[in-house]
């Protein structure tokens, strides 16, 4: 075998093995116990194997904490990072992965979990491609983290000293291994309560405080003055969106149409490359809802409360074409012979939170395709080439 050959029957079969073991996010202990039994059976040390306690800090029940592999190194040399996430969206439960020539599909209408098993078979076959053929390299962690779909929790909360301090990072997610991802937005989530008060509809409508009508006037003014969906305004770019519009435990926003609506409950994001404008579009919301409020009375002019909380889901990065990072992993792509380009993307990465922990961190894709849909694909091509470039990053 050549330096960069690896075993692609085995990594196939690796893949579909992760593929058919159901892991949404927060629920990740089977995958978890399968990808460690998956690097034991390839040579990796018990040892070397163990989880972090992060999952005690997620502020969301989470089976297991993030899942760490350290591999000592054959040649001295900083220790580099791989990473990938061992959850998938709740689309992909019950998944049944199908082989269709060069595709892996879903055999039901389910999502394939391809985002991000992908990435779970690549670094498990790195892992193994180095120990079988004994390759040289330096220290590595590997890094399968949990709870990335729900909000990047397993990178947030993960220390950067059980990692030991990596001096570069590559997260495997996405499409395309010839893409060198070196930055992704930033972003904030809201929540917004609207406390109006009940009162007969049809016999004393003026006694109420319509918490819908609040919602309703404050979301057209959002509207109106450019805040949602894709937003440009003075040279600044972002996005914001709804995602949900209810009451309390999950119910509808009101419960008859003969009662004065009088609580509301509403989420949503904003993203931005600049964190400044995050939190302008942030307070474009709250203004809009607090003028709203004012406008919305009862007959003596009280007027609905609004408790609104923010929080940031991850900062925005972008890495310097000349960082080390970046010119290495530009490097181990053209040995493979990808073109290797850097890009920047619309949506938040476990890198996000990497770099914000001071470990330089791009990405590379393995395959993905219609993620989060009934659609999704993995290309088996792509994923083995982004095994070969794993194999490239560690040892180059």
């Amino acid at each position: 075998m050549s330096e960069l050959s690896i075993d692609a029957t085995s990594a196939i079969e690796r893949l579909m093995r992760f593929l058919a073991v159901e892991g949404i996010t927060g629920q990740e202990q089977a995958i978890a116990t399968e990808v460690a039994q998956a690097l034991r059976q390839v040579g990796v040390p018990a040892s070397a194997i163990l989880y972090d306690d992060a999952n005690r800090r997620i502020p969301l029940p989470t089976q297991t904490g993030n899942l760490i592999v350290k591999l000592s190194g054959t040649v001295s040399g900083p220790r580099r990072l791989f990473s990938t996430h061992l959850d998938t969206v709740p689309l992909a439960a019950g998944a049944v992965p199908v082989r269709k020539g060069n595709k892996i599909v879903p055999q039901g209408k389910t999502a394939l979990g391809g985002d991000n098993r992908t990435g779970v078979g690549v670094l498990v076959t790195l892992a193994a491609t180095l120990l079988q053929q004994k390759l040289p390299h330096p220290p590595l962690t590997l890094l399968f983290t949990v709870r990335e779909e729900s909000g990047l929790f397993g990178a947030r909360y993960v220390d950067p000293a059980v990692l030991e301090h990596p001096a570069m990072g590559f997260n495997v997610d996405g499409r395309d291994p010839s893409d060198v991802i070196v930055g992704a937005v930033g972003a904030e989530r809201f929540e917004v309560e609207i406390i109006g008060k009940a009162s007969h509809a049809g016999a004393y409508p003026e006694q109420g405080i319509s918490a819908t009508m609040v919602a309703a006037l404050a979301l057209a003014e959002v509207q109106q003055n450019g805040w949602f969906g894709k937003i440009e305004k003075d040279g600044q770019a972002g996005t914001s969106n709804i995602g949900s519009f209810g009451g309390r435990g999950g119910k509808a926003a009101g419960e008859a149409t003969n009662v004065v609506t009088d609580y509301v409950l509403l989420t949503g994001e904003a993203r931005s490359h600049d964190a400044r404008f995050v939190k302008s579009i942030v307070k474009a919301y709250k203004d809009a809802l607090t003028h709203a409020a004012d406008q919305v009375t009862d007959q003596l002019g009280k007027k609905a409360r609004i408790k609104f909380t923010s929080r940031l889901d991850y900062s925005a990065f972008r890495l310097k074409d000349n960082a080390p990072v970046v010119r290495h992993a530009l490097k181990a792509a053209a040995s493979i012979g990808l073109p290797g380009k850097t890009r920047v993307v619309n949506g938040g990465l476990d890198a996000n939170w990497l770099v914000k922990h001071g470990i330089p961190t791009i990405t590379f894709g393995a395959g993905q395709n219609a993620i989060h849909t009934v659609e999704e694909f993995v290309e088996i091509d792509l994923y083995l080439t982004a095994c070969r470039l794993a194999v490239a990053l560690a040892t180059s």
